[in-house]
């Protein structure tokens, strides 16, 4: 069967083998069925593994592979990236679903919109199996909404793997570590590349409705650097200033209200 796309995942910590084993199955149920499924463990429990070497034997189209150290996620993608043999690249976290017709309707959006480097949707937010709200992200986002934060959800994208080859695929580095997406896009929009994000949600995004996740102030620090590099490569300063030391002052707001400007930002 030939391979129109390459769906790429990396596994490391999964809370139950029943929640990874409702991730991949929502991609092998596609109504897509021109793909391959790459799934690179990077250090995952075993019982995850006996999972995935199980599912393999059954199912062709995974093909998995083992990183023989916690190399994290970016180097996991790019693992993947290397023996993917389809015209798209479509991202996958192991903790969430797909909707049926995800690649479907997203591949079909960049057959018909061939200047459109990526495309990506929103997406429901679980709590258990029980959907809260759904996140919309802006349908065409410019070089300037990159400015606040990430205008694009990882694990919804699908790529053009010319697109991703070359601009060298994820940057693997110690400040990446948590950022390997936000790094990316900013450095296809410093190409001169664009992506879409679709209004319909075709993604299930595991997300506690009460949790708000607290960085690590390092990695806030990352993030600052990468906001740096980015918006310096973009061309957003003077401007990105102001925003440039976004991460480090959000970690000094109250949990209280920090959970309340998140939750201002979902659409129940």
């Amino acid at each position: 069967m030939e391979v129109e796309v390459s769906v790429i995942m990396g596994v490391y910590a999964v809370s139950k083998e029943q929640i990874l084993l409702e991730a991949i199955e929502s991609i092998l149920g596609q109504t897509k069925q021109e793909l391959e499924f790459i799934i690179c463990s990077d250090r995952a429990s075993a019982s995850c593994i006996r999972l995935l070497k199980q599912l393999e034997q059954k199912d062709k189209r995974i093909h998995l592979l083992e990183n023989k150290r916690n190399m994290g996620l970016a180097y996991s993608l790019n693992q993947c990236l290397k023996m993917a043999k389809g015209t798209y690249i479509a991202r996958m976290d192991a903790d969430d679903r797909s909707h049926k017709k995800r690649l479907e309707r997203e591949i079909t959006y960049l057959k018909k919109n061939p200047q459109i480097a990526f495309v990506g949707c929103a997406s429901w937010l679980l709590e258990g199996d029980q959907i809260w709200g759904i996140r919309r992200m802006k349908e065409k986002p410019t070089r300037q909404d990159f400015l606040w934060g990430n205008p694009f959800m990882h694990p919804t994208i699908c790529i053009r793997k010319t697109v991703l080859e070359e601009v060298g695929g994820y940057y693997v580095s110690r400040e990446t570590r948590r950022l390997e997406d936000y790094d990316l896009f900013m450095r296809l929009y410093e190409k001169g590349y664009y992506g879409v994000n679709l209004k319909e949600p075709y993604y299930y995004f595991r997300e506690d409705r009460e949790a708000v996740k607290r960085k690590n102030y390092r990695y806030r620090i990352d993030e600052v650097k990468i906001r740096y590099r980015g918006f310096k490569r973009l061309g957003l300063f003077p401007k990105g200033w102001i925003y440039l030391f976004k991460p480090l002052l959000a970690g000094l707001i109250p949990y209280r209200l920090l959970r309340k400007v998140r939750q201002e930002e979902i659409h129940g």
